[in-house]
């Protein structure tokens, strides 16, 4: 029998197992900033199932390792979750982790702690077959990426001291392999004004009116953005509006609109920050203050590690050796061709390739269609295809197979 039917008979057999420990991490609620819960819980299921390290860094993020090689290789999956929202929306608890109907049911099943139960059973079958011996594999349960994506892996790579040839990122892939996404910034623009009674407008100058006539030349320039083959279209919209006046009754002498820039190939914060300007001048309003914000918020750990909120696009070559190996263990394991894509949203690539230009590929469990949205479910027959996938890129990487 080759290896990587082993691998796939010994993960289907544990899938009750992958789909329990997702129901008992999906019970414990790990907002952005509050995942000290969960990252126990996962540590302690890390220890369990026999990995050779389990370590929580100065940000909070829990980090198993297994083998001791000279070369890192990584699988990372972000363990904070989004809020479940208008709860009325759901047909179910978004924290009671039901697995009913080869489903489990919850808030971050699939964005993304699906990713994280697969990765630690992958452990336990790298571990069991011993299939690794040229590598150092680290698995990351990583925080905050709701919140700033990548902010983790800035920590893990300068401060942990680890920088892997290769980091696996498990976000919902549809069991597709995945190769990139678009970058995205978040951007202030600021107008002032001069407030004055609102019975007498002319006396002042009116800041909502400025803000008003940059946000329509916003609209414009979404028009004019560059695309690419693969990755698609760059966009800017207007998502927040705000504005400060004396009273409800005068005139505002402050507006600020907040712009999501989403950031395809060859464009940069540079020139996103320039198109923006030109977009003042053409509202006329050249002296607009235009701000990339920062993200500042303190860690469970306490710990606060400021990054700006510039998250630079990435996409592997097509001919990369690691997506040539990822494809080849699609095919022993599954024995069909991969569909090869690109997540909509934005994912910890941003730091790993984006900044420091680590090659990543994409393979998670579930549909990125669910992530954020009400009635969150993963399927449990993609816990195990991905924790099989996992392990058969490693025995992949080691020539096993």
């Amino acid at each position: 029998m080759s290896i990587y039917r082993r691998i796939l008979e010994l993960s289907k057999s544990y899938e009750l197992d992958i789909a329990s420990f997702l129901g008992e991490i999906v019970k414990i609620k790990s907002f952005s900033t509050k995942e000290k819960d969960v990252v126990e819980r996962i540590a302690r299921e890390m220890n369990r199932v026999g990995f050779d390290e389990v370590k929580i860094d100065g940000l909070g993020n829990v980090i198993g390792r297994i083998g001791n090689g000279k070369k890192a290789i990584a699988f990372d999956a972000h363990i904070d979750t989004v809020y479940p929202g208008d709860e009325s929306l759901w047909t179910f608890d978004p924290f009671a982790g039901e697995i009913k109907d080869g489903k489990v049911f919850g808030r971050g099943t699939v964005d993304q702690k699906g990713g994280m139960a697969s990765m630690v059973y992958a452990g336990k079958i790298i571990k069991e077959l011993d299939i690794n011996k040229d590598y150092s594999i680290y698995f990351t349960g990583t925080v905050m990426e709701e919140d700033c994506d990548g902010l983790c892996w800035q920590y893990i790579i300068k401060e942990d001291k680890i920088v892997p040839e290769l980091v696996v990122i498990t976000e919902p892939t549809n069991l597709n392999i995945y190769r990139g996404h678009r970058g995205r910034m978040e951007i202030v623009v600021e107008v002032q004004g001069r407030s004055c009674h609102g019975s007498a407008p002319e006396r002042g100058d009116n800041a909502i009116y400025k803000i008003s006539r940059i946000a329509l030349e916003i609209e414009k320039l979404n028009e004019r953005l560059k695309g690419h083959h693969f990755l698609g279209k760059g966009t800017i919209a207007v998502t927040q509006v705000f504005f400060s006046s004396p009273s409800q009754c005068a005139i505002p002498d402050n507006a600020r609109i907040q712009l999501d820039r989403r950031l395809t190939f060859g464009e940069t914060k540079e020139s996103a920050i320039k198109e923006v300007e030109e977009a003042c001048k053409m509202a006329g309003y050249p002296e607009a203050k235009i701000i990339v914000l920062r993200y500042e918020e303190s860690a469970y750990t306490g710990l606060k590690y400021p990054t700006e909120k510039y998250y630079p696009t990435w996409v592997i070559e097509e001919d990369s050796f690691y997506l040539k190996k990822a494809k080849e263990t699609y095919r022993e394991l599954f024995m069909n061709e991969p569909k090869i894509d690109k997540w909509t949203f934005s994912t910890n690539g941003v730091a790993i390739m984006g900044m420091h230009n680590i090659p990543c590929i994409g393979f998670g469990p579930g549909n990125e269609i669910y992530a954020h949205a009400p009635d969150e479910f993963c399927p449990v027959e993609h816990l195990s295809a991905a924790t099989a996938f996992y392990s058969g890129l490693v025995a992949k990487l080691n020539n096993k197979g």
